[in-house]
């Protein structure tokens, strides 16, 4: 949600046009991220380290980028709870930033990504407010004061 500003709310002031530049945006970050993977391969290549070391790096990245791709998407849809384990995996996270960075390219063709969540709350908020707002009978400042006997 920190490219939309407020414009998920009504959809107004250029929110298409952000969800296109995000999804351009996290798809040209995905293709170089891989390209740099790429370059680091073809240098454990050229070192010469061994079939184990170059399959264990390709494995590792496949991992993290789809464990981090799933926890994305999640994120998406609920908060996690306070006790989670997201902490634990921010690291890993941070490894298969591609997966994150599909996650948010594939989103995008469906809404700004996190706005269902944000969404939900949003209303809940409004609802709150709305039933806070009308309990009240007027300004309080505005009463007559109460005659003393």
């Amino acid at each position: 949600m920190r490219f939309f500003g407020t414009t998920w709310v009504h959809h107004d002031s250029g929110y298409a046009a952000r969800r296109v530049a995000v999804a351009v945006g996290s798809l040209l970050g995905a293709v170089a991220s891989a390209y740099l993977l790429r370059f680091a391969y073809e240098g454990l290549e050229i070192g010469n380290v061994g079939p184990f070391l170059s399959i264990s790096v390709v494995v590792l990245f496949a991992i993290a980028s789809s464990i981090a791709f799933a926890k994305t998407w999640d994120s998406f849809g609920r908060r996690p709870a306070p006790s989670s384990d997201e902490a634990a995996l921010k690291g890993l996270k941070t490894i298969g930033f591609i997966g994150s960075l599909i996650a948010y390219f594939l989103r995008c063709f469906v809404e700004a990504p996190g706005e269902k969540l944000r969404r939900t709350e949003y209303e809940r908020a409004v609802a709150e407010f709305d039933r806070r707002r009308s309990a009240r009978t007027g300004n309080p400042a505005a009463r007559r004061p109460k005659r003393k006997k």
